[in-house]
């Protein structure tokens, strides 16, 4: 059986949070679960990530909790009865004004009083990630009145989103603010922040992460029209986080579907190229919330995200709340596993021409050259305090897989987020110096990764306590005496 080298993120939800699921689930590859702040009570959060805790420790599994934020989604309020139907040309109104649960044929409330003031005249409205679709015809200083350009069912709560973005609510809001200190308590391995406009939003995040006690790692979720403006904006807010995720609903909406792609395309590659993980989101199986077999479109879409190097593609509803949560992970898998096997993932053409930034960095990038171009390397051991140095390393493209060897739960669970990396639990430091080397070959042996005339590569600093430590790279040959 090949090993997959692309990982999975999968949403937790109604539809997979019995134990008996989640342990199917895990054992199905699950990598990483996403825990939705935007649903769900603290105590539900806490009970959902001692499950995925204990499940995967009772298999071996090392599996990452991603906690994501609500953020800032602007919203419309409810409606008298749940719901209406709009057909094009009709006449709708936003209104500030208008009771919040008096929603009719003709109006909704808005809480969100700043929409009237960023829209004018001539801007389209897209509720519900697309489905509805409006122009503002006139507006005062509590409304909007609009005209129904796409027509289609609209219930209590939708998204609203201007086309072209725009919308200036700031990227955390009170709850978010709360739910960083639950996630901190949680002790969540990745924390994603919903709609950040820059990398000033990730930086204010992390100053709430660091007040709050957490060590989680900072996701952006790229999702607005501003973020992907421009190189530079992009690029700051990439290298103000330590993960991204291209949030395709949102973004499609906000951009266009036409530009979608070539952007997921641009994030995935610039991702890479500043050292951070990248995660592809959002309807990526979306028939598969019905269907036991995803569409080729679907599979197109998957292998397309493994081709451009994507660290991870993710489930959002379909293992949330749809009807085969187990199916939806299976068919990732696979999918993923078919298009590994392309030999885009076997050669790399980065960072030629680039200047290092460290001496961890260096070891990295080394480690990967060499891997890359010796032929009888099968395996690379990172001795590693941050999970740093393999995450720098599995931004090179290649199909030697990448194992990261770390005493600490939060190294063990981080990596399992990064493309081709696999986690060992072990503690250097618990060795006589000249005993390491043959201790962490023998790990590799015993998981029949490696056998007696192959070699392995091991990089390690000198102290097996410093983070950004890594100093030295070995060449080793399994089977001769280690000194």
């Amino acid at each position: 059986m090949s090993v997959r080298r692309t990982k999975i993120v999968a949403t937790l939800g109604p539809a997979s949070n019995s134990p008996e699921m989640l342990e199917q689930l895990i054992l199905a590859g699950l990598d990483v679960a996403r825990l939705n702040f935007s649903h769900g009570t603290p105590d539900e959060h806490k009970a959902r990530a001692k499950l995925v805790r204990d499940i995967a420790a009772k298999h071996g599994r090392f599996v990452a909790l991603l906690g994501d934020l609500q953020g800032p989604k602007i919203r419309i309020a409810k409606f008298a009865n749940k719901r209406i139907e709009l057909k094009i040309g009709d006449r709708f109104t936003f209104s500030t004004s208008h009771p919040l649960t008096e929603g009719t044929q003709e109006v909704v409330g808005i809480d969100y009083p700043d929409l009237v003031k960023d829209c004018g005249v001539g801007d389209e409205l897209l509720l519900d990630d697309g489905r509805v679709v409006m122009r503002v015809e006139t507006a005062t200083a509590d409304a909007l009145h609009c005209v129904v350009l796409i027509g289609g069912p609209l219930s209590d709560h939708k998204g609203i989103n201007r086309r072209g973005g725009g919308l200036t609510a700031p990227a955390l809001t009170e709850k978010d603010k709360a739910d960083i200190t639950l996630a901190a308590e949680m002790e969540v391995d990745y924390l994603a922040v919903s709609f950040p406009r820059d990398a000033a939003d990730m930086e204010y995040a992390r100053q709430l992460r660091d007040e709050a006690g957490g060590t989680a790692w900072l996701v952006a979720k790229i999702e607005r029209a501003e973020a992907v403006a421009d190189d530079e904006t992009l690029d700051a807010l990439i290298k103000a986080s330590d993960a991204v995720m291209v949030a395709r609903g949102d973004l499609g909406v906000e951009i266009g579907d036409a530009e979608l792609v070539g952007i997921q395309k641009k994030i995935i590659l610039h991702a890479r190229r500043h050292n951070k993980a990248v995660i592809v989101a959002t309807q990526m199986m979306e028939s598969m919330i019905q269907n036991p077999m995803p569409t080729r479109a679907e599979v197109s879409d998957v292998a397309n995200a493994v081709l451009d190097y994507t660290d991870a593609v993710m489930l959002s509803a379909e293992s949330a709340a749809g009807a085969y949560p187990l199916e939806a992970v299976q068919a990732m898998a696979r999918i993923c596993v078919g298009a590994e096997k392309h030999p885009t993932s076997k050669t790399s053409s980065h960072r030629i021409g680039k200047t290092f930034e460290s001496c961890d960095q260096s070891i990295a990038l080394a480690a990967m050259y060499t891997a890359n171009h010796f032929p009888g390397v099968k395996a690379i051991i990172a001795l590693t305090e941050s999970g740093y140095t393999p995450l720098i390393m599995s931004r090179i493209r290649s199909s030697v897989p990448i194992y990261a060897f770390s005493p600490h739960r939060e190294t063990q669970a981080r990596a399992a987020m990064f493309r081709g990396v696999y986690t060992v639990p072990f503690d250097p430091a618990s060795l006589p110096p000249e005993q390491v080397s043959q201790a962490a070959i023998d790990e590799l042996l015993k998981r029949g990764v490696v056998e007696k005339g192959d070699w392995v590569i091991l990089t390690k600093g000198d102290s097996y306590h410093t983070i950004g430590g890594t100093n030295g790279m070995k060449i080793l040959h399994v089977g001769d005496k280690m000194v």
